[in-house]
């Protein structure tokens, strides 16, 4: 069985903590901020986790991260 590829997209934007879940980073936080309410912009600054509806796809894209 050949080797799987990585999905280099996701392999940037995913990281998986050391009990295999997989943390993102917030959309909305990059630009465009002067408009953005504080609490909004601190909101989006923490990172949060992929929901586990979606983890298994995202996996799926990383197989040896």
């Amino acid at each position: 069985m050949p080797k799987m590829k990585t999905n280099r997209s996701a392999a940037k934007r995913f990281k998986v903590t050391a009990r295999g879940k997989l943390r993102r980073k917030h959309a909305f936080h990059s630009h465009l901020l002067v408009h953005k309410n504080p609490k909004r912009k601190r909101r989006l600054a923490g990172a949060d986790f992929v929901d586990e509806s979606e983890a298994r796809r995202m996996r799926r894209l990383i197989p040896y991260l």
